[in-house]
């Protein structure tokens, strides 16, 4: 059972030993601030070598910002025999080739002590038994510094590295031109779904794709990430509290009314399936839901269609009975690798999971800050300031299931199955199926 609920399947030749890092005791040369200089080390467990396994390529920013922290643990640690000894792996868009080696290491017996991992996938990871419990090992204080955690039937499986969450990005020369004011839709005060479709009928008048709604991202799971939201702003509960039922939960009223409102989009010319990945930086659609990921790129990315802020901003999700938002990123977790001692792998999760190491990743992605202690300088109005109130305010996890690789596809599919069927045939077949698959796990 454990098995199935991590992966399907996972192919013999798949199987690997941990490879990749440096074996080298000795730090590279790095310049600690005034925290990690004065840092008390009180370990004493000896010389020990505390493998982590990164999520991303060496070489990207964010790989980058993770060997400096790795860098500087080992300068700090050095004088009482600990070292981190990093491995980066770089997952493909969909992560799953990463899932994947991640099952093979815990099969081959050779998990790192620590790893990164998807927060949606932490019950599934921990009833398989990949994760380890550290509850016990997070003060209260500690917990509500991070704006969420990553808990399986109340107990902490991992801490956050950065926080994401998403939004409608929106051309205002274009909204300008067409005539629509947008400036009183806030966090505090958010469009409803009536108010998102009138906005769309504008800008179809004017002439343009009104919004890119990622209905096309149904391949792997950021159609989830970026839509469940919608379904959660209409009231719904996905999947029941235990994680174990869709039946009167995916195909509730409520949940039929959000995925009515995206179908209602796609009939009436507001999105598509088949809009084009460049089309919002080209100005053939007004809006385009992305996540926080967005704000460099169009910072930097595209001078000619956009040279500075005044000429594109960032709105909210929009609400029917109540406010949600996506949230949610990428953790750290000590594995239950079979290592009796987990002081050492406390220390180094510890050490990446704090203030500083928040700032450092942070700083380096552009994501947000996963702490309320690293107390980012927003500007007001910014769109960094309205993902990271929305997130604060509103955030709602994804569902919280052992079966979430199940769950996602069968969301991805009724997004996908919107296209040509009605949404209560859609919703109640989707539901059935995924119910099946619930009870034979």
């Amino acid at each position: 059972m454990k098995a199935k609920n991590l992966l399907l399947l996972v192919a013999p030749m798949l199987l690997a030993s941990c490879g990749g890092g440096s074996e080298s005791y000795e730090p590279v040369s790095v310049s600690l601030d005034d925290s990690d200089a004065s840092v008390s080390v009180s370990y004493s467990g000896g010389k020990k070598a505390i493998k982590i396994l990164f999520h991303v390529d060496k070489s990207t920013a964010e790989g980058k910002a993770y060997q400096r922290r790795i860098d500087a643990f080992n300068a700090v640690y050095k004088d009482v025999g600990l070292r981190a000894v990093p491995t980066f792996k770089s997952r493909n868009s969909g992560g799953t080739d990463y899932e994947l080696y991640l099952t093979s290491l815990q099969l081959d017996g050779s998990l790192h002590d620590i790893i990164t991992f998807d927060a949606p996938n932490c019950a599934s990871y921990a009833d398989a038994g990949l994760l380890w419990d550290i509850t016990s090992e997070v003060s209260a204080e500690e917990q509500s510094d991070f704006l969420s955690i990553n808990k399986y039937q109340n107990k902490i499986y991992g801490l956050p590295i950065q926080e994401s969450s998403a939004g409608f990005f929106y051309n205002k020369k274009i909204f300008r031109e067409a005539g629509i004011d947008v400036s009183g839709y806030t966090v505090e005060h958010p469009w409803t779904f009536d108010q998102f479709k009138e906005v769309c009928g504008k800008l179809k008048t004017y002439g343009t794709m009104p919004v890119d709604m990622r209905m096309d991202a149904t391949g792997d799971e950021m159609g989830t990430y970026l839509l469940y939201s919608i379904i959660h702003a209409a009231g719904a509960q996905m999947v029941s509290s235990d994680g174990e039922t869709a039946e009167g939960y995916l195909n509730s009223d409520a949940s039929k009314r959000g995925f009515q409102f995206l179908k209602d989009l796609v009939e009436a010319g507001y999105t598509s399936y088949n809009i084009g990945a460049s089309d919002f930086v080209t100005g053939k659609t007004g809006m385009y839901l992305s996540s926080g990921w967005t704000i460099p790129e169009l910072d930097s990315k595209y001078p000619q269609q956009f040279p500075d802020r005044d000429s594109w901003g960032l709105l909210p999700y929009p609400m029917d009975v109540r406010r949600a938002s996506a949230t949610g990123s990428w953790s750290y977790a000590i594995t239950d690798n079979g290592t009796a001692d987990k002081t050492a792998a406390m220390e180094l999760l510890k050490w990446m999971s704090s203030t500083n190491s928040c700032t450092t990743v942070t700083d380096a992605t552009g994501m947000l800050p996963c702490r309320k202690s690293c107390n980012p300088d927003y500007q007001p109005g910014s769109p960094e300031k309205t993902l990271f109130d929305q997130l604060a305010e509103t955030g709602i996890e994804r569902p919280v299931t052992v079966h979430y690789p199940q769950f996602t596809t069968a969301f991805s599919n009724i997004i996908y199955g919107l296209r040509n069927s009605t949404v209560d045939a859609v919703v109640d077949k989707v539901t059935a199926d995924l119910q099946k698959e619930f009870d034979r796990d």
